[in-house]
């Protein structure tokens, strides 16, 4: 099949080098075009608001996907109209609002923080005094690795976070007193079919994550449950059809949700390498009809994210079980331009990689 792609960055890069060993073929469409996806499959650049010239990009293709979940709803829909669009397009619906999002995680007897949604700062001040304080205000829209958001604990902090975040509808949602932040990752097939990783566990810095583990450590069964079967309602409700992430708070025991990212998510990266079918080629499965692959481990693994500055890699590649992904970037602060698998990590492993990261940043 001819896949057509929303978006040309890593993510794009990472589904493409796991769909053409299949037999597919690629075509990306971005606002702006990525290096990542060079040497990949064709590519277009053009405005997502033009729906004469994203319809004529989707034309020659046999589905259409996305990599990022901040595609333009309209035009999501309007090429659903010509060529399936997995995964669908309420999935972008949901998950761009995240007053909408919570809505539809409580729908499904789904855990979140307390929230209220506002729309001016006197809304935000009235929400800090229903939810108490601290609180963390984020914008209902928009914002990744950490941006768009603020810890808000007093009326001065309210103000500036309502100025710095450009005076536009927020969430306000309560903090959670959690033990650590987790994902869960699943796919569907367009047949129904569904499967679910193992377990991660995530350290972010500075609102971008810094590395995930899989599975997470000390991770009880009944957890374990909890996790797959709220992937498995947000699946089932939305029809869903492809790979979709989950991220989580484990508190007092049991999850509350975060946010959903209808998409290949960054804490899966290290099925790459540890899982039997990866979580892009399990994506690519699930859009083109073929049978899903195993989501078995084959090993214990840690992911680093690559940020801002490319660490020594000849150190790194002599290291045991360490696989280095680049994605072609330019490096520069705060920039995600590779990660690192760890499998079977010893503490000492794990140390010297984390040395090298670091040392990077």
């Amino acid at each position: 099949m001819k896949i057509g792609v929303l978006g040309s960055g890593q993510l794009g890069r990472m589904l493409a080098l796991a769909g053409i060993p299949l037999g597919h073929t690629f075509a990306f469409y971005d606002a702006v075009l990525s290096p990542s996806t060079r040497g990949l499959g064709e590519r277009c650049s053009g405005p997502f608001s033009d729906i004469a010239q994203l319809r004529a990009f989707a034309a020659p293709c046999d589905v259409i996907t996305y990599e990022f979940e901040n595609v333009p709803c309209q035009a999501a829909a309007a090429l659903a109209a010509l060529k399936p669009v997995y995964p669908p397009p309420r999935a972008l619906e949901v998950s761009q609002d995240r007053v909408v999002e919570k809505e539809f995680f409580r729908s499904l007897g789904i855990s979140t923080p307390a929230f209220r949604a506002a729309s001016s700062a006197e809304d935000l001040l009235l929400a800090l005094q229903e939810l108490g304080t601290p609180c963390i205000v984020k914008t209902r829209r928009m914002g990744y690795d950490g941006k768009g958001q603020a810890r808000v604990s007093s009326r001065e902090e309210a103000a500036r976070a309502w100025e710095e975040l450009g005076s536009v509808p927020l969430i306000v949602e309560a903090l959670v007193p959690f033990s650590r932040e987790l994902s869960v990752i699943a796919v569907r097939s367009t047949d129904g079919q569904a499967r679910t990783y193992p377990l991660a566990c995530n350290i972010h810095r500075s609102g971008i994550l810094h590395r995930s583990e899989i599975p997470a450590p000390r991770a009880p069964q009944k957890l374990i449950q909890e996790a797959h079967d709220i992937a498995a309602k947000i699946l089932n409700e939305l029809s869903y059809v492809g790979v979709l992430a989950v991220e989580l708070f484990e508190a007092g025991g049991r999850l509350v949700a975060n946010e959903m990212a209808p998409r290949v998510h960054n804490s899966g990266h290290a099925t790459i390498d540890c899982s039997v079918t990866s979580q892009f080629e399990n994506h690519i499965r699930a859009i083109t009809g073929m049978p899903l692959g195993s989501v078995v481990s084959r090993a214990p693994a840690v992911m680093y994210n690559v940020i801002g500055t490319v660490p020594d890699t000849q150190q790194l590649a002599a290291l045991p079980n360490v696989t280095v992904h680049l994605y072609g970037k330019e490096p520069r602060p705060g920039r995600k331009v590779g990660h690192i698998t760890l499998l079977s990590p010893s503490a000492e492993d794990a140390g010297a990689v984390e040395l090298l990261v670091r040392g990077a940043q």
